[in-house]
């Protein structure tokens, strides 16, 4: 039995779990721990130290692990194995791929190969992999959730592009000189809300509100997804998208969200085969970025 170890680094947590060839998680081998806006290099040291282990705990006798990928939050430097990310500036420069790959090596005993990528791409993979996009020509997975991300896949080739950022559509500028994720993101949109005289905090808060009638938590959620919808749109015109599917846990604030997106991207695409774009909701649920970042080594 083939298995990569799978690392997940997003601005709220970070996961590892071993991943199968066939996309299936070994059980008891996932794990989390919190990174945060707060985060530092020794904070992620720490974090990768205790969820590596705890994966490689639960590695099988009679298994063969091949690598370790890793998926991050970026922006990331797919050459140096650096990450700059946006939603944790204190870690910006932190050299993950080296500490995920100097500490699997140390448990194991041997060198570990290890590939490294953006989280955005990792989740493209895994959709066109196992998920809501297997089968497309031209797909974008997006997630909607702390931050905005994304990745495509052509051909069933992941296109990373020169650093691996391909397809960071929460930096693409919208109103106002806003990024995306400036609007569209579960926070952004809490802060919204606030700003309207909205008594909440967090995107759990919008989903409850906007479920009993409260008029501003659902102006809040509409108002990310037409954003996001609309960045859909610019993306399927440049790239001739078939499919996008959509994560992450803002995604799920309301039950009509993708609908609300599509309706946004078909409004506001410039022609005829970007209006066909279709939005669906990612297949593969929280696992899809473990999934992906085992993908990298083992597709």
């Amino acid at each position: 039995m083939r298995l990569a170890l799978a690392v997940d680094v997003g601005g709220t947590k970070m996961e590892a779990a071993l991943v199968g060839e066939d996309g299936a998680l070994v059980r008891g081998s996932r794990s989390r721990r919190e990174t945060g806006r707060e985060a530092t290099p020794a904070s992620l040291d720490d974090a990768i130290a205790a969820v590596v282990a705890h994966a490689l705990s639960r590695l099988p006798e009679d298994a063969e692990l091949v690598g370790a990928g890793i998926g991050s939050a970026g922006p990331i430097d797919r050459n140096s194995g650096q990450i700059l990310p946006v939603n944790m500036p204190a870690a910006r420069g932190y050299a993950l791929a080296d500490a995920v790959r100097r500490t699997a090596s140390g448990i194991l005993g041997r060198e570990l190969p290890t590939v490294f990528g953006h989280d955005g791409g990792a989740l493209a993979l895994a959709e066109s992999w196992l998920g809501a996009t297997k089968g497309a020509r031209s797909s974008l997975a997006i997630v909607v959730s702390t931050g905005v991300g994304g990745g495509f896949v052509v051909n069933g080739a992941y296109i990373s592009g020169a650093s691996g950022n391909a397809g960071h559509l929460g930096q693409v500028r919208r109103e106002g000189g806003l990024t995306l994720e400036e609007i569209a993101s579960g926070p952004a949109s809490a802060a919204w809300a606030r700003q309207q005289g909205w008594a909440g905090s967090t995107g759990e808060d919008l989903a409850k509100d906007a479920a009993a009638g409260v008029a501003v938590a659902r102006a809040a959620i509409e108002r990310s997804a037409k954003a996001v919808g609309e960045a859909l749109a610019d993306a399927a015109t440049l790239v001739d998208l078939d499919t996008v599917a959509i994560g992450g846990g803002f995604s799920r604030v309301s039950a009509d969200y993708i609908d609300l997106v599509q309706q946004a991207l078909t409004a506001s695409a410039a022609h005829e085969y970007s209006r066909r774009t279709r939005v669906v909701r990612s297949g593969l649920g929280d696992e899809g970025p473990l999934i992906g970042a085992a993908a990298f080594v083992l597709r």
